[in-house]
């Protein structure tokens, strides 16, 4: 497949034109280079430990005593 090709090929696949294409870049990859990254993306990953998150937010301001407390009923 040459560029001419995938350019044509991007193009039909998304309606848009042609010249749009071949301005984004496209290109083709090499099947055998499986570790290729134009661009790496070098952030830590963008998740969130809900569980973490919630045993540091829920913190007793007040120490808690387990057991009956006298004059309750």
């Amino acid at each position: 497949m040459t560029q001419q090709d995938l350019d044509q090929a991007v193009a039909a696949a998304t309606g848009e034109d042609l010249r749009a294409i071949r301005q984004r870049g496209f290109s083709l990859a090499n099947p055998m280079q499986v570790n290729f990254d134009p661009e790496p993306d070098l952030r830590p990953p963008q998740s969130v430990d809900w569980d973490e998150l919630s045993l540091q937010q829920n913190v007793a301001l007040f120490a808690q005593r387990c057991g009956r407390v006298p004059g309750l009923i």
